[in-house]
């Protein structure tokens, strides 16, 4: 039976490079890779091997026959990437009716490309330092970790490391945060020091760090959100979901957040996968989320909250849903009570987009299932926030505008907003603030965007560098751009080895 990538992938793309007979896609050299909800196995030319699931960091892929409940569509999700038609209950289930990787039965595809790092064409020992310790930065760790002149060091605001493989994915997403095991192997290495608790600015100075290192890695992400301009945004109860997940994901940062969760509805304005995050842990059992990593003040909070519907509010039709097939169908899917109005979703065949075509099968099937009478998720697609109901101080709904000029008032006594993120200016960079990242040219940061010309030793990763998009595993070819313009400027001589970090700043900072 082939092999099945599910709802965990990380798209991180060890499994492509782990595969012998290429049936993985997208891979990094292909378009689709770095839009990609997901990657997927092609049945017809998967040889049942498991190579992949040996290479695969976060256990999202399976044998078919072992799939658990709530798992069997991904065949469908899989095999249909690969067919030009579709038909019975495959085509039905999931409304994928065009081949995104086409494939010539007659013959294999290539293998994608693996490179094997040399020795670096430099003499004396090679120290970066690194900025933050979320999964971008590990991923360029472990690159430039092959190269033996090369040691790292990484510097981390928090006490813990990992960032938002740690602090991001939801406690009840436990294969995803097994990516952290991998990131646990690359922190054991001999030539890689993580420095906990020392902050870039309080601690150490940016030209401090770049006086000590032959070049600086910044990976500082994206970790502001975006605000939601409508009046009573400021009101108590209205919070980010960011900070919400932070709340339960043991953040120190929010150990402090007042959620009031005495109020029957919440709503969540925004419509990805964070979105759909926060709006399933509000419902979920609590006996469920015990076992898990969960802050122990949200357990209990939940233990004792109100909440019976969670609303997530989209703007636009259900069409444009920001969330991931992957994510939808793991929440449908995985037992959680989910509805939505027939009205909002549009039929499957007016919209040309395979993977919004099959967004709209499951909604369809959502909207034919009985309303839930336990505490459950209800999507509002078209529903345009207009302003946030406030009564004494507090949030008490959200006055919604829909298409056709009707007004809609949701009930909730909590508000969180999921609508992106944006990066922050790092003091000493250069900073593009239309687009919120650092600009650079292959990770090199460029001081001045009409010359192209770079700032000496400073590279950039991670969502500072190409903006809020992508999942976990992105980070990796996106490190390895950075990496790769890091090794080409070491051995062209743009830089020079400096024979090690300079202990004196490393004493003064002590060890955390």
């Amino acid at each position: 039976m082939p092999h099945v990538v599910t709802q965990a992938c990380c798209g991180d793309a060890s499994c492509v490079y782990a595969c012998p007979v290429n049936c993985i896609h997208p891979t990094p050299d292909e378009p689709d890779f770095g839009i990609a909800e997901m990657l997927y196995i092609d049945p017809n030319t998967c040889v049942d091997c498991g190579a992949c699931v040996t290479a695969c960091p976060v256990g999202a892929i399976t044998a078919s026959h072992r799939l658990t409940d709530g798992q069997e569509r991904f065949i469908d999700i899989n095999a249909s990437m690969y067919t030009s038609t579709t038909s019975g209950a495959a085509g039905s289930r999931i409304g994928l009716t065009e081949a995104r990787f086409p494939v010539d039965p007659g013959r294999r595809l290539p293998l994608a490309p693996i490179s094997h790092p040399d020795a670096l064409a430099v003499a004396g020992k090679v120290s970066v330092g690194i900025v933050g310790s979320g999964p971008s930065a590990m991923y360029a760790a472990d690159d430039l970790l092959r190269y033996p002149q090369v040691s790292v060091t990484m510097y981390e605001r928090l006490d813990r490391p990992f960032g938002l493989a740690r602090f991001g994915v939801a406690p009840d997403h436990e294969s995803t945060r097994t990516v952290m095991r991998l990131f646990d192997d690359i922190a054991g290495h001999p030539r890689l020091e993580i420095r906990l608790n020392t902050e870039i600015g309080r601690d150490l100075t940016l030209d401090e760090l770049r006086a000590r290192h032959t070049a600086v890695i910044w990976t500082g992400g994206a970790p502001t959100d975006r605000r939601l301009q409508i009046a009573g945004a400021d009101a108590r109860g209205v919070t980010s979901a960011t900070s919400f997940v932070g709340w339960y994901n043991d953040h120190p940062d929010f150990a402090d957040l007042d959620v009031d969760l005495s109020s029957p509805e919440a709503v969540v304005i925004g419509t990805g996968n964070v979105a759909l995050d926060v709006a399933r842990i509000l419902v979920r059992d609590p006996d469920d989320l015990a076992g898990t990593s969960i802050a122990a003040r949200a357990l209990a909070a939940l233990r004792s909250s109100a909440v019976r519907r969670v609303t997530v509010v989209g703007r636009r039709g259900a069409e444009h849903a920001a969330f991931t097939l992957p994510e939808l169908v793991g929440l449908v899917d995985g037992g959680i009570p989910v509805t939505i109005d027939a009205d909002d979703v549009p039929d499957p065949s007016s919209t040309t987009d395979p993977t919004a075509r099959a967004k709209l099968e499951v909604l369809g099937e959502i909207a034919a299932r009985p309303t839930p009478t336990v505490p459950h998720i209800r999507f509002a697609f078209g529903r345009a926030p207009r302003e946030i109901r406030v009564v004494d101080g507090r949030a008490n709904g959200v006055v919604t505008d829909r298409p056709d000029g009707t007004c809609e008032v949701l009930d909730a006594g909590l508000v969180l907003t999921s609508i992106g993120y944006r990066g922050r200016p790092v003091p000493g960079l250069p900073f593009d603030d239309a687009a919120g990242v650092v600009p650079h040219s292959g990770g090199r940061v460029i001081a001045d965007a009409s010359t192209g010309e770079a700032v000496p030793g400073m590279y950039v990763t991670g969502w500072i560098k190409r903006g809020p998009s992508g999942f976990i595993g992105t980070n990796k070819t996106d490190s390895a751009e950075t990496v790769g313009s890091l090794v080409d400027d070491l051995e062209s001589g743009v830089l020079a080895s400096t024979g090690g970090p300079r202990r004196g700043i490393l004493s003064r900072l002590g060890r955390s």
